[in-house]
C-alpha cells in the first residue's frame, strides 16, 4: 500500500490518511480491538459513550453467536439467525469504526496492527481473536473431518450431512448405505454432545418422513469421547443425565475411545475400533488463536493462550490485553486459567471497559472477578442439564432455561423473534425446516 497522505481536502480537525485504511486522525484516544466475538463486543458496548476512538478488525462483518451453530450444521436454524452485522451493534457510535481485514502480526515496538489491507496505529489494543479448532498435530484429521468453528463449516456440515443421506437414498449397495448414514462425532463436550442429540432427532422427526425408503435405525449417531464420561467439565450428577438422554434418543456413546486417524472414510481409534463413515465432525478440543508479531514464547501459556495479569493485560507488554478465549489469567479459584466459554469473555470485556474509563479518570483499576452463572448443555426436545454452584437439576425445567438464556444473549431483537418462531415451529412439528443443500460440500480428495 502506498505512504501517502491526501491533505486537501481537509475535514474538520484531521486529514484522511490512506495508509491508516481511511481512518480519521484525531485527538481522541484509539483503541483497537482485533475480534468480534463475545469479549469483544462486550468491550465496545462498555465504551460506546467514551470520548475514544475505537477501531475493530474482523474477518468477517458478523458476529456469531456460536453457542448456536450446532443447529445450523443440522438444520434447525438458519444462519442469519445467529449472526448480526458488526457495524449495526455500533452504528451509532461516531467514532466507531469496522475494518473487515486479517491482523497478520502485532508491531508492539511502534504500537502498530499489521493488515492485510495496510497498517493502524494505536494507543491501546486489545486482542479477542478467541480459538480455533485443535487437531493434536494429526494431518489426516485435519484434512478430512468436519470442524465447526464458523458458519461456514456449519454449513458444509449441513450440506454433507444432507447430501450423504441423498445418496444412501439412492443407493442399493448396503454399505455405501451404511457409511452415509453413519454419522460420527469426536468429542463429548457441549459442542459434541449438543450436536449428537440434534442429529439423533433430525433422525427421528425427518428420515422417515422425507426418505420413506431408509429405515430409521439405519442411520446411526456415534458420539466418541476419550475420557470416561461426557460433559467432563460439569458435574457427574449432569454427565450421567446427559448420557441418558443421549441414549435414550438412540445415540451410541463410546466413552474411552480416542480417535487416532481418519481417512475420509473410515474412523481409526486408539482401542482398535473402527467405524465407517462419511460424516465425520470433530468437536474434540480447541486452541488459543494468537496475533503474530509477539515474542510469542515469553506471552504464550498452556492452551496457546496469552498471559494476562489481574487487569487483562499481557504480562510485560504495555497497552496490550487479551480477552476471553485467547486469555490465561491464573488465580486462586482457576488456576488453570478461565472456561472458554462466553461467560468469562463477556465480563472480562465489561471489567476491561470499565477499567478504560477509570484509566482516564486516573482512578484505581479494579481487579477481574469471574462470577460463575452456571453452566448448561442441551440435548434435545425437553432434554438438557444445568449446573449452578452446587445444584444439578435436568429435564424440561432445565431445557427452558437453556432456550431463555440463548435466546437472551442473541445479539438483535430480530434474531431472538426469529430463533424463538423456529424453536416453537420445530416443537410443535418435529420438524427441521432449514433441510437445505444450499451450496454442495465437496470432500477433499
Amino acid at each position: 500500500m502506498k505512504d501517502y497522505k491526501i491533505l486537501n481536502p481537509t475535514f474538520g480537525n484531521f486529514v484522511v490518511d490512506h495508509k491508516s485504511m481511511n481512518i480519521p486522525k484525531n485527538n481522541l484516544p484509539r483503541i483497537v480491538v482485533i475480534g468480534g466475538g463475545f469479549a469483544g463486543i462486550s468491550l465496545i458496548k462498555k465504551l460506546q459513550k467514551e470520548k475514544v476512538q475505537i477501531v475493530l478488525f474482523d474477518r468477517h462483518n458478523y458476529h456469531t453467536f456460536q453457542p448456536l451453530l450446532y443447529q445450523v450444521s443440522t438444520a434447525g436454524l438458519e444462519p442469519d439467525s445467529i449472526a448480526y452485522p458488526l457495524r449495526k451493534i455500533f452504528r451509532k457510535n461516531k467514532n466507531f469504526y469496522f475494518k473487515l481485514a486479517t491482523v497478520e502480526r502485532i508491531n508492539a515496538e511502534d504500537q502498530k496492527v499489521i493488515t492485510n489491507i495496510g497498517e493502524l496505529s494505536y494507543d491501546y489494543l486489545v486482542i479477542a481473536t478467541g480459538t480455533k479448532t485443535n487437531f493434536f498435530g494429526n494431518s489426516n484429521i485435519e484434512t478430512y473431518s468436519m470442524p465447526m468453528k464458523t458458519i461456514s463449516q456449519a454449513l458444509d456440515i449441513r450440506s454433507l450431512m444432507l447430501q450423504n443421506i441423498e445418496a444412501a437414498d439412492r443407493s442399493e449397495d448396503p454399505v455405501t448405505r451404511k457409511a452415509c448414514l453413519n454419522f460420527v462425532v469426536a468429542g463429548a463436550g457441549p459442542t459434541g454432545v449438543e450436536l449428537a442429540g440434534a442429529l439423533a432427532e433430525f433422525r427421528k422427526g425427518i428420515l422417515e418422513h422425507d426418505y420413506p425408503s431408509l429405515a430409521e435405525a439405519e442411520m446411526q449417531v456415534h458420539l466418541l469421547e476419550g475420557g470416561d464420561r461426557v460433559l467432563a467439565p460439569m458435574s457427574k450428577t449432569a454427565s450421567k443425565n446427559a448420557q441418558k438422554s443421549l441414549e435414550k434418543l438412540g445415540v451410541h456413546v463410546h466413552l474411552n475411545t480416542k480417535v487416532t486417524d481418519y481417512d475420509g472414510m473410515t474412523v481409526s481409534t486408539e482401542n482398535e475400533k473402527e467405524f465407517k463413515a462419511m460424516t465425520f465432525i470433530w468437536a474434540a478440543g480447541v486452541t488459543g488463536a494468537p496475533v503474530e508479531g509477539l515474542n510469542m514464547s515469553e506471552v504464550l501459556t498452556r492452551g496457546n493462550r496469552f498471559k494476562v495479569d489481574r487487569y487483562n493485560k499481557i504480562e510485560g507488554l504495555e497497552n496490550i490485553y487479551a480477552l476471553g478465549d485467547v486469555a490465561f489469567m491464573e488465580t486462586e479459584a482457576y488456576p488453570e486459567g478461565h472456561p472458554q466459554v462466553a461467560q468469562p469473555a463477556i465480563q472480562q470485556g465489561k471489567t476491561l471497559g470499565d477499567n478504560f474509563k477509570r484509566m482516564f479518570r486516573n482512578k484505581t483499576l479494579k481487579k477481574f472477578k469471574y462470577f460463575d452463572k452456571g453452566t448448561m448443555a442441551t440435548i434435545g426436545r425437553n432434554k438438557a442439564v444445568v449446573d449452578v454452584k452446587k445444584l444439578s437439576f435436568g429435564g424440561a425445567i432445565a431445557w427452558f432455561m437453556w432456550m431463555f438464556v440463548h435466546l437472551w444473549y442473541l445479539v438483535g431483537f430480530r434474531n431472538r423473534v426469529v430463533t424463538f418462531f423456529n424453536w416453537t415451529y420445530n416443537y410443535i412439528n418435529y420438524d427441521r425446516a432449514a433441510r437445505l443443500i444450499i451450496r454442495p460440500f465437496k470432500k477433499p480428495n
